[in-house]
């Protein structure tokens, strides 16, 4: 009963919590028990398949709120997939960067990625209920988040292109190995070993904390520009969930492609200045609907997508003529 109380006065009742998450485990155990019990590495066309798999389930998603909770939430859950999707960008290039260090077999990597998305909806999933809490007790939580999110866009955008997260300097990860034997060695799939009485852990093991690390950083970014555009726990949870769940696909399919895109960090950095506005403004008569909201990220991201396409097409035409000029 007290269980009961806690879902509905967060507006849902236990029954449609459990089933969700039971739903998502159930894909998640289809995904690993089934399409992915042999470790292989994964295709560029594969990944691409599964992509568009996650992205119609969570459109199916989308219509389901539609019909059952109304066009508003229905909106909600559109625009905060979209600025959740597209902040996970940045969080594909930090998981190649830890996978180029740990030199991780391309075929565990799937692996890696599975168990830290198990991992990241448990955390996120508490970070949520914090922060819905946190600003349904205190109002004036709504504008802290909000400037955060105004700073990070900022620093992002006038960050150095040549900085980057350096795996090794990752202090879970450190302390891990100062209290935790661990060996250099990779044995097949395996997370740890024993060596003679004691367990060891592999470098795949020390790749998951640092892929667990690296997202719990990356959703204290992501999760407020989701409570900027609902207020709502459940389309919040549910708007990360789907999000997630398609974020190892996506980075088999992008792995090779981070070149393609180099000004959609600055477009990113401009959605998350944008959504820390909105949420500044959500308590004020110069409130930003989310009809607009989710206009504004979507031309946002097209934008940078389309002037990164015609960038990427202007240095191909000038690196040939400047062959051509050299022969």
């Amino acid at each position: 009963m007290f269980i009961d109380q806690l879902w509905n006065s967060l507006g849902y009742n236990f029954t449609i919590w459990a089933g969700f998450n039971l739903f998502i485990l159930g894909m998640l155990a289809l995904d690993l028990g089934v399409f992915h019990k042999k470790s292989h590495t994964i295709s560029v066309k594969e990944a691409l398949l599964w992509s568009a798999f996650w992205i119609i389930l969570s459109f199916a998603f989308n219509a389901l709120v539609y019909f059952w909770r109304g066009p508003v939430l229905a909106m909600e859950f559109l625009t905060g997939y979209l600025i959740e999707k597209s902040l996970s960008v940045d969080n594909l290039f930090v998981i190649l960067l830890i996978f180029t260090y740990f030199k991780v077999p391309s075929k565990y990597q799937h692996k890696v990625l599975f168990w830290g998305i198990v991992g990241a909806l448990v955390l996120r999933g508490l970070l949520i209920f914090l922060g819905t809490e946190l600003i349904q007790q205190y109002n004036w939580i709504i504008y802290i988040f909000g400037a955060f999110l105004i700073i990070t866009g900022l620093k992002i955008f006038f960050d150095k292109e040549d900085d980057e997260v350096d795996p090794s300097k990752n202090i879970i990860v450190r302390l891990f190995k100062r209290f935790f034997p661990t060996t250099d060695e990779y044995h097949e799939g395996k997370f740890f070993i024993k060596d003679g009485v004691k367990r060891v852990a592999t470098p795949l093991f020390l790749a998951l904390i640092a892929v667990e690390v690296t997202d719990l950083i990356f959703a204290l970014d992501s999760i407020p520009a989701i409570l900027a555009v609902s207020s709502d726990t459940f389309i919040v949870y549910s708007t990360n969930v789907f999000a997630i769940l398609g974020l190892r696909s996506l980075f088999f399919a992008l792995a090779g492609l981070w070149e393609m895109f180099k000004y959609l960090k600055i477009g990113l950095s401009f959605i998350l200045v944008f959504v820390g506005v909105k949420m500044c403004l959500a308590h004020t008569p110069y409130k930003i609907p989310t009809p607009t909201a989710l206009i504004v990220v979507g031309v946002i991201l097209l934008l940078s997508v389309v002037v990164s396409i015609i960038a990427n097409k202007k240095e191909a035409k000038a690196e040939k003529l400047a062959k051509e000029n050299n022969e």
